[in-house]
C-alpha cells in the first residue's frame, strides 16, 4: 500500500494494515489518529515516536504474538501476514541442526529466567549473531533485558510497517 491510500483508508482499514506490525493497539490508535502523514518519513517516525511510549505490559502482550526464533514452525495463531513477516524475517537466518538445537535450550533458559520469549529483529542477522545476542542477553538484569525487547520490537515494527506502506 501507498502513502496516499493509507492516509484515505477508512479507519478499520488502516488499523488492519497497521495490527500485524505489533500487536499494540494504542501504537495503532495513536498513528490512525495522526493521519494524513505528509510523508513516509513522517509516518515512520511518528511510529518510532509511539513505539518510545510503550508500557512493558504492551510489550509483554505483543511477546505473545511473536514465534519463538529458531522454531521450525510457530504454532500460534498468527494471521496469514504476521505468518509471512515471521518466515521472511526468520526464514533468510539460516539455521543448521546445531545451531536450532542450541537457539532452543538458549529459548528455554531465557524464557526461564525472563518469563517470556527471546526476541530478536532477526532480520539482517545471521543465526551465530542471534545466538551470539540470545548467549549475551541471559546475563541482563530484568531491566536492562525488558528495554532491550522494548527496543527490538520497535525495530521489528518499523520494519513491518515499512514493507506495509511504502512509495
Amino acid at each position: 500500500m501507498n502513502l496516499i491510500e493509507f492516509n484515505q483508508s477508512p479507519d478499520e482499514v488502516a488499523h488492519g494494515i497497521l495490527a500485524p506490525c505489533v500487536h499494540i493497539p494504542s501504537w495503532i490508535m495513536a498513528l490512525v489518529r495522526q493521519r494524513p502523514f505528509a510523508s513516509l518519513d513522517a509516518l515512520y517516525a511518528a511510529a518510532a515516536r509511539q513505539a518510545e511510549d510503550w508500557q512493558w505490559s504492551e510489550v509483554a502482550q505483543a511477546l505473545a504474538q511473536h514465534p519463538r526464533i529458531g522454531e521450525r514452525r510457530a504454532a500460534m495463531a498468527l494471521n496469514d501476514k504476521e505468518q509471512q513477516f515471521s518466515a521472511r524475517e526468520q526464514g533468510a537466518v539460516g539455521l543448521s541442526d546445531e545451531v536450532q538445537a542450541a537457539l532452543l535450550q538458549g529459548n528455554h533458559d531465557y524464557e526461564t529466567r525472563f518469563g517470556h520469549i527471546f526476541l530478536i529483529r532477526a532480520a539482517g542477522r545471521t543465526s551465530s549473531e542471534i545466538l551470539s545476542e540470545l548467549k549475551r542477553r541471559l546475563s541482563n538484569s530484568v531491566t536492562e533485558e525488558q528495554a532491550e525487547v522494548h527496543e527490538q520490537l520497535a525495530e521489528i515494527a518499523l520494519i513491518r510497517l515499512k514493507q506495509e506502506i511504502a512509495a
